[in-house]
């Protein structure tokens, strides 16, 4: 591999962007695209569907043969407040791939006997968070009902274009929450962004049934092209 190549790979890598190594099978040509690069024709279209996909493989295109060598960050999920359904949900989002973080600052909640096996920091966000930023391959759930606790990893991860972004609450607690982030100076498309209320709507009662519709909504976000879904 070109030498310049590997080093914007690893550049990548390390600030936990996406990108794609294209290696030409007819001429043995390399080149990186990041996620975000315009690329045109069936090579476009195949790179767009790996970005999504995160599977590397090979493609023929118009212009000839590609390996494309895919590089995704893995996929984080941020939750904010050690409640039932966290219990629920930390376990199974790790089993699917996420790199899971349960974050609450009420020490009666944030406890190593609710949360075994489980990246638990009893803390505020904006401290618990102050080392690992939220990023654009981050999913957030706010669960606390509590906005001193959800505002703020709120806001965070909708300015960082986080994929997923969902909110527990009513209808009614849910306006009361946009009034406050178009307060902190957000706009109405990235409120818009907020899954609330939370989760698929599979008429899930139980915490349980919850966190199952809370996980299927953040990969379906992680997984499916916004513009084709």
């Amino acid at each position: 591999m070109d030498p310049n190549l590997l080093t914007s790979l690893n550049a990548a890598r390390r600030g936990r962007q996406a990108a794609i190594l294209i290696t030409g099978l007819d001429d043995g040509s390399s080149r990186l695209v990041m996620r975000g690069d315009t690329v045109t024709g069936d090579l476009g279209a195949a790179l767009s569907k790996a970005f999504l996909s995160g599977k590397s493989g090979t493609v023929e295109t118009e212009h000839g043969r590609y390996f494309l060598n895919v590089h995704l960050p893995a996929p984080r999920m941020v939750i904010i407040g050690a409640v039932h359904i966290s219990q629920a949900l930390a376990p199974m989002a790790a089993m699917t791939g996420f790199d899971v973080k349960v974050i609450d600052p009420r020490t009666a909640f944030a406890t190593e006997d609710r949360f075994s096996s489980v990246d638990l920091v009893a803390d505020w966000p904006e401290d618990a968070l102050s080392d690992r930023p939220i990023d654009a391959f981050t999913a957030l759930v706010a669960v606390t009902h509590d906005p001193k606790i959800d505002d703020w990893p709120l806001i965070s991860a909708l300015r960082a274009q986080a994929f997923y972004v969902g909110a527990l609450g009513s209808r009614k607690t849910h306006a009361k929450r946009v009034e406050r982030l178009a307060q902190a100076g957000l706009g109405e498309d990235q409120i818009a962004r907020i899954a609330a209320p939370i989760g698929l709507d599979i008429g899930a009662q139980s915490p349980e049934e919850i966190a199952v519709a809370i996980l299927a909504q953040a990969i379906a976000a992680l997984r499916k092209d916004p513009g084709g879904a």
